[in-house]
């Protein structure tokens, strides 16, 4: 093997969670198929006071099997079977970390700074859509929107019907053209035919959850969508009375 190989295995080893004295153990152990501390010492290059720890580490990761002669010696895993056993390893750490991460991620937005309140800025149609669905699925009390259908029909409508009867929805839109469930109050107005000429905001939209959150959005033609997602109060507050006073301006006027 030449050096230029042996480097690119290293640092391949290295990927998969070995250190370099690890992999230059593992690989020279492999060469000789077993061998004392000495002689591995010898093959690998690395330094005598570093073949101990190495092989201890090598064998908590089932790389290296020990013999219990006198002196002691090591006999390399197969590499079929050790890549397995560093895989599984990295299998267990990576859903150990997706597992963290996502409590991390579903707890509450925390203010770092003092008394400044975060708002999110979201931009593209997909990235908007995908933090909706997520917005809406993670409802505990209720939902109210305001939005045009083009925003609502597809993923959005589908996350909406989804949710558990115990999440009331309430929604102000131009028209809804999904499945009604009875937990769903519907407030529909058709765009009216003179304003057919105008196009409308197609990606708009106003979503408060369970009186704690708030994601706005707009965008209309071809130009880029974008949105704005808080949790704070005042932020929610605001866009709560305005979805109230349309709320009420729209009952009265269907009197």
């Amino acid at each position: 093997m030449t050096s230029v190989d042996q480097n690119r295995l290293v640092e391949i080893l290295k990927n998969l969670g070995l250190t370099k004295y690890e992999a230059l153990v593992y690989i020279g152990l492999l060469g000789i198929r077993e061998g004392s501390a000495t002689e591995i010492h010898e093959i690998s290059g690395v330094p005598r006071a570093s073949v101990y720890p190495a092989l201890n580490r090598l064998m908590q990761k089932n790389l290296v099997s020990i013999s219990h002669t006198s002196p002691r010696r090591y006999r390399a895993t197969p590499p079929e079977e050790g890549i397995g056993h560093l895989l599984s390893r990295i299998e267990v750490n990576a859903d150990e970390a997706k597992e963290t991460l996502r409590e991390i991620h579903q707890k509450p937005i925390q203010k770092v700074r003092g008394e400044e309140e975060l708002i999110w800025s979201i931009y593209g149609k997909e990235h908007i859509i995908d933090r909706l669905v997520d917005l809406i699925e993670g409802a505990k009390v209720d939902i109210r929107l305001m939005a045009h259908w083009d925003l609502l029909q597809g993923e959005v409508a589908d996350a909406l019907i989804g949710i558990p009867p115990a999440v009331k929805v309430e929604m102000i839109c131009d028209r809804w053209e999904s499945e009604r469930q009875p937990h769903f109050t519907v407030l529909a107005e058709p765009v009216q035919p003179f304003r057919d000429s105008i196009p409308p905001p197609n990606m708009a939209g106003m979503f408060l959850v369970d009186g704690k959150q708030v994601m706005v959005s707009m965008g209309s033609g071809d130009e880029m969508p974008s949105a704005l997602f808080s949790e704070s109060a005042g932020f929610v507050q605001f866009f709560l009375r305005y979805y109230r006073f349309i709320l009420d301006w729209k009952k009265q006027s269907d009197q």
